[in-house]
């Protein structure tokens, strides 16, 4: 796995009302400040890549559907620089990923439906500057293919 990279499973709670599950506590060993949450959707097939932060770390969640995250570690002082790691997260593998800065991650819908993503990242989004940065989600730079693996 990408260093600093960290994985929480996530406990969903059912019941006859319906269903509770606790996403980031402030006693989780991996949490280190809040930012801000938000949410954000891709419909079936659509990729949302590339991009990474400087100084922000993203803690991903899929609230409806599936998703697949894929980070690339471009940290040239990293154990793991050049490594790519793929994750499937949603309502049937809830987990939390962890995504340090200056990792590059992107994801893709991988249901039927729209999947729901809930980030709780460590800065609040700035307006004036963003610590965003994007490249293209066929990029040669990231030794990646987002078409669907079949067989």
């Amino acid at each position: 796995m990408i260093h600093q990279v960290q994985i929480k499973q996530l406990k969903v709670i059912p019941d006859e009302r319906g269903r509770l599950m606790e996403i980031l506590r402030c006693d989780d060993d991996l949490f280190q400040r809040f930012g801000q949450v938000y949410m954000t959707t891709a419909y079936p097939g659509v990729v949302k890549a590339w991009h990474y932060h400087r100084k922000q770390t993203d803690h991903f969640s899929v609230v409806h559907g599936m998703m697949k995250l894929v980070l690339f570690d471009s940290r040239e002082e990293s154990p793991t620089h050049g490594e790519v790691n793929e994750f499937f997260l949603g309502v049937h593998n809830p987990i939390l990923v962890t995504i340090p800065p200056l990792v590059y991650h992107g994801f893709k819908g991988v249901s039927e439906s729209e999947t729901i993503v809930i980030n709780v990242p460590t800065e609040a989004y700035c307006y004036e500057n963003p610590d965003e940065f994007r490249i293209a989600p066929d990029d040669p730079s990231i030794p990646y293919q987002w078409e669907r693996m079949d067989g």
